[in-house]
């Protein structure tokens, strides 16, 4: 296995909901804990509320037919009568052990995003990101400490990071130029990319300085940077 030069600074390794295609659900408990028995520092996993305002962990709007700003949370069930992990379990469980990348896809949780964060803070470090600006700059009034981070998959909105609160710039990996990483970081802030499944990508965008990568597969994530 190759490794990168040891003068590299290794970047945080986060899983992609935890993992996908890993034999767990993504955005589980269980694939949260796969990445970080994985080797990972971490994870990204994505947050939408419902209509009585609970914080469940879910990527897509719809949940076993249901779409969950229209439903309480406790029909949100699998077939089992497993309800969806809640933003809230997330911070118990693993929030002294794992740095948290936390996505919000929708506004309208803001004020009980940041509730909960000044109620269990985790300890191994998080940011709240989002690709909508909007909700970006609510959360900054609500708590000018929080650690933001501004989500970007196309050229189109790229240079709203300058103007935005932010301690951390999250393009998609193939938008990313080596010229941009020395920007960000003469800003003073931090740059982090995501979807990485190649070890090669990952391996380059480490030897230009990324910050940290969000990985389908942490596993590979993991190994990418140490010797077998």
């Amino acid at each position: 296995m190759i490794s990168i030069d040891a003068t590299v600074k290794r970047p945080l390794l986060l899983g992609h909901r935890g993992c996908r295609g890993c034999g767990f659900i993504e955005n589980s408990l269980a694939a949260f804990e796969y990445a970080l028995n994985r080797g990972c520092d971490g994870y990204e996993f994505d947050v939408r509320q419902t209509r009585d305002h609970r914080n469940v962990i879910w990527h897509d709007p719809d949940y076993q037919g249901r779409q969950i700003a229209a439903a309480d949370y406790a029909d949100l069930v699998d077939r089992g009568g497993n309800p969806l992990a809640a933003f809230e379990a997330v911070l118990a469980q693993f929030g002294h052990r794992a740095y948290l990348d936390i996505e919000l896809k929708t506004s309208g949780a803001e004020e009980a995003i940041v509730a909960a964060l000044k109620s269990n803070p985790p300890q191994g470090g998080f940011i709240v990101s989002s690709f909508l600006q909007e909700i970006l700059l609510r959360l900054h009034d609500l708590d000018s400490s929080l650690p933001l981070g501004f989500l970007c998959e196309d050229r189109d909105t790229i240079s709203a990071w300058k103007e935005l609160p932010l301690q951390a710039f999250l393009p998609r990996h193939d938008l990313i130029e080596r010229c941009w990483i020395d920007q960000v970081h003469h800003a003073g802030r931090q740059i982090m990319t995501w979807t990485v499944n190649s070890s090669g990508r990952m391996r380059q965008l480490a030897e230009w300085g990324i910050d940290g990568l969000i990985s389908d597969d942490p596993q590979l994530l993991y190994q990418a940077f140490h010797i077998a």
